[in-house]
């Protein structure tokens, strides 16, 4: 995030139709990456198993990298399109001819992260979290220096070359790790196609999950656009500041699927997952609660405009709630996804998220970007709630302790 931030600021002072024309692409390639990682998250209940003989994962590994082979290539075509898709919606003439090499070297972005099989995931089911900070130094620091010396030579070419080299940067770097933690190469082999679907039942509904979110909340910020030029920007200041708050959350969720894959009783599953509940809600509300008491000095960074920045103090309380609930829903989702029950969130997110893409135009025609929020809030709290009961459902397969120790006992 703070990478995208440095692009952002620099783009922005090369030319504003360079800063739009990125927009443009990065509006298809962000959903594209994102369920690239979504269904690579899916590993994680695999191979969180192995901790203890981490060799013995890399069987999986391999039926991963054919599974993110395959939604990789449908993503860099999607980011292939993207010329063809501006032109036809009307993209201003200026800014499709601004695009140049940007999409081809994006959607080889794109098969990078793919081709990386889900490396950091891996070393975070591993218990090795610490080792994927590396690769994200890498990369950061290869994108902000490569952008620094690029973007003023070559333009959005230059971007582009940043953004490709910094994802190969942070490939490389979590490849050593993750053969350090492994204890040798992952090497080739056949695709093992039985296990490869068993991989994708849970893979594939978490790469769904991820689109369905990034679609809905394009509609409700479509729908923002819908209200006064100080409301839109002010949504789109608190969707920035909303990404900030949730990161830490969004952690400690993926942090707990490990664990909760390798619990050896419901109970054991359920308390993990509770915890973890109430440390992404408190470390969410820390956030919110620094925006209130320092919001004014904060939000000032973002804008100079005084009506922007006093309509954002102004939401700031159900930004807290909104980002409260969406640390607590997910959590349950990961939860599912370690219970290799990804199917469930899909379901549940594909009617909470349906009912906010219904109804997002007609509450900002009404309410304007407060009834937004409130959408927001009361669509998180739903899922929350639904994830929470299909966790709680789900969970009570996990084997009971008495079970557990009657079986042991026969053994």
């Amino acid at each position: 995030m703070a990478g995208s931030l440095v692009v952002a600021g620099v783009l922005g002072r090369h030319a504003a139709v360079t800063l739009a024309a990125f927009a443009v692409v990065t509006a298809v390639m962000n959903p594209a990456s994102a369920a690239v990682a979504g269904a690579l998250r899916g590993l994680m209940p695999f191979v969180a198993p192995h901790k203890d003989a981490p060799a013995r994962a890399v069987p999986v590994l391999r039926d991963a990298r054919w599974l993110s082979l395959v939604v990789g290539a449908l993503g860099a075509l999607a980011v292939l399109g993207v010329p063809l898709l501006a032109s036809v919606t009307g993209v201003a003439a200026e800014v499709v001819a601004e695009l140049g090499l940007l999409p081809y070297l994006l959607a080889l972005d794109v098969l990078v992260l793919a081709a990386n099989g889900g490396a950091g995931t891996v070393l975070v089911a591993l218990g090795r979290s610490r080792q994927v900070l590396w690769s994200s130094l890498a990369h950061t620091g290869v994108l902000i220096g490569l952008t620094l010396v690029l973007v003023p030579l070559w333009g959005l070419d230059g971007m582009g070359v940043a953004w490709l080299g910094a994802g190969v940067a942070g490939v490389v770097v979590s490849h050593v790790c993750l053969r350090r933690a492994l204890g040798r190469a992952v090497g080739r082999g056949r695709p093992r196609w039985r296990e490869i679907f068993r991989l994708g039942r849970v893979s594939l509904p978490l790469a769904g999950t991820v689109l369905l979110k990034f679609g809905g909340l394009g509609v409700v910020t479509f729908a923002a656009t819908l209200t006064t030029v100080t409301d839109a920007a002010a949504h789109s200041l608190l969707g920035t500041l909303t990404g900030f708050t949730f990161i830490a959350s969004l952690a400690v969720a993926q942090a707990s699927v490990p664990e909760i894959a390798r619990a050896g009783t419901a109970a054991a599953a359920r308390r993990v997952n509770r915890d973890a509940a109430v440390l992404a809600v408190g470390v969410s509300s820390v956030g919110g609660v620094v925006l209130l008491v320092f919001g004014d000095a904060l939000v000032s960074l973002f804008s100079a405009d005084a009506a922007v920045r006093a309509r954002v103090l102004a939401l700031v309380p159900l930004m807290l709630l909104a980002s409260m609930a969406d640390a607590g829903q997910a959590v349950q989702g990961f939860g599912l996804s370690a219970l290799k029950r990804s199917g469930a969130t899909l379901g549940y997110f594909a009617g909470g998220y349906g009912l906010l893409v219904v109804a997002a135009v007609p509450v900002a025609r009404a309410w304007g970007v407060t009834g937004l929020w409130v959408a927001l809030v009361a669509v998180n709290l739903l899922l929350c709630v639904l994830q929470g009961w299909g966790f709680r459902r789900h969970s009570a397969r996990v084997p009971s302790a008495a079970e557990v120790g009657e079986v042991a006992e026969r053994a």
